[in-house]
């Protein structure tokens, strides 16, 4: 989906880049409901466009329309506000957004939509927060916004917030999405989902990386549950697995197979079922603005 921006002048204009679960396991429930993790997020250049201009009035606009997103729920919208009362900061912004990453697909695009406006209006309206204290702000909006403002991929624990810089492969991958909406909270209520994989390590993943084993051992623990419920999930991760070592990213419904060139990514694009939606992207080392925050 793709929202056409008109009368931009004096909007600038900031990058969220999607991300996808190199593998995602869920290794215990806490007290309080929350599901403990582990992951490797692997930031991709296929991005949202958030354009931002502060304004002296206080008030936190969003410009333009999202369908089936009112301003209201707009993480964007809500991180701003966050932001605002985090600061005590007596400026507001207009904002308007470029949705370029499938909504619900597991590819982070709200969050990521989130963590680029605290990053951006930290700037802009010169609250000078740490790029901890964006974290934190951020986690309170959604357990995926913290990896986005912390910048790297990462390698992730608790319940997403525990990040630690993980190295990775800049591979060119091919994301698909079937036209099916995953409830992530609906998932992870599911009774069939098991929440007892054993903690692994960072060593364990490199070297399961290194030697190309990463479906044995490392995996994303929803696919099945998701599978279950949304054939064409396990229909489009059946295409994928012709082709490499398929995963869903996140709750779905996206699914991802790392290759090994631009051109071959191309070509499985061309030629993917019709009942998906689809791109292209590079694994990046960095957000595109990290060295806005400190």
């Amino acid at each position: 989906m793709y929202v056409k921006i008109v009368a931009m002048q004096d909007f600038q204009t900031f990058l969220a880049p999607a991300k996808i679960n190199l593998f995602l396991h869920i290794t215990g429930q806490r007290a309080d409901g929350y599901h403990t993790l582990q992951s490797v997020f692997q930031l991709l250049d296929f991005y949202d466009t958030i354009h931002l201009k502060p304004t002296q009035s206080g008030e936190i606009k969003r410009v333009n329309d999202i369908a089936n997103v009112p301003a209201s729920q707009d993480l964007c919208v809500r991180a701003a506000i966050a932001l605002q009362q985090a600061t005590g900061c007596k400026q507001g912004v207009d904002i308007a957004v470029e949705k370029r990453i499938p909504m619900g697909g597991g590819l982070g695009g709200g969050s990521s939509d989130a963590a680029t406006v605290l990053i951006a209006l930290n700037h802009l309206w010169g609250a000078h927060l740490s790029r901890e204290q964006l974290m934190k702000i951020g986690l309170k909006l959604g357990a995926d916004v913290p990896v986005f403002i912390f910048g790297q991929n990462a390698w992730a624990e608790g319940v997403g917030e525990q990040l630690t810089a993980i190295d990775l492969q800049p591979n060119y991958y091919v994301v698909l999405t079937p036209a099916v909406h995953v409830s992530t909270g609906d998932i992870f209520a599911n009774s069939a989902l098991t929440k007892d994989t054993k903690p692994l390590k960072i060593a364990d993943f490199l070297i399961d990386v290194n030697l190309d084993l990463s479906t044995k051992v490392f995996k994303n623990d929803l696919e099945a549950v998701v599978c279950k419920e949304f054939p064409a999930v396990a229909s489009t991760l059946k295409w994928l697995s012709q082709y490499g070592k398929a995963k869903m990213s996140g709750s779905g419904a996206s699914a991802f197979v790392a290759v090994n060139s631009q051109q071959k990514a191309d070509e499985l694009l061309s030629q993917k079922p019709d009942y998906t939606t689809g791109f292209v992207a590079k694994g990046i080392a960095k957000h595109p603005h990290v060295e806005l925050t400190v």
